[in-house]
């Protein structure tokens, strides 16, 4: 986050500096994140919680509701679909060029062009 200096005037330098100074005071106010983790930790234990399970890490359907727990997903990893990066038949032509559009997606310009003409989707189909 950078901040033109330069272009603020004295009294807007001012400013700035009276909300750095009372952001630092709330800061240093603060207990450590580690603190509080723990504090929070021990206050879910005693009720019998875990913290994923009161912020929402626990998956739903957990085994004290008579469901097998789902498995989690490998750290660092996101899902992805089994079709992606497969091939799509082409849909639609355009009858002079040749080009194509398989249908998915954002209309490729020369089908966006055609249509602002009145021409309809339809007249393309392969």
């Amino acid at each position: 986050m950078a901040v033109d200096l330069a272009g603020l005037s004295p009294k807007e330098l001012d400013a700035l500096i009276q909300k750095a100074k009372q952001r630092k005071q709330t800061l240093q106010k603060r207990s450590s994140i580690a603190e509080v983790r723990k504090a929070l930790a021990t206050l879910a234990n005693k009720h019998g919680w875990t913290l994923a399970e009161v912020f929402g890490g626990a998956a739903p359907g957990t085994a004290k509701e008579g469901r097998k727990p789902r498995k989690a997903a490998a750290a660092g990893k996101t899902r992805t679909s089994a079709n992606k990066g497969s091939k799509v038949a082409p849909k639609y032509r355009h009858p002079e060029t040749g080009a194509t559009w398989t249908g998915r997606g954002i209309p490729p310009k020369w089908l966006a062009a055609e249509l602002a003409q009145g021409r309809t989707r339809e007249e393309f189909l392969i």
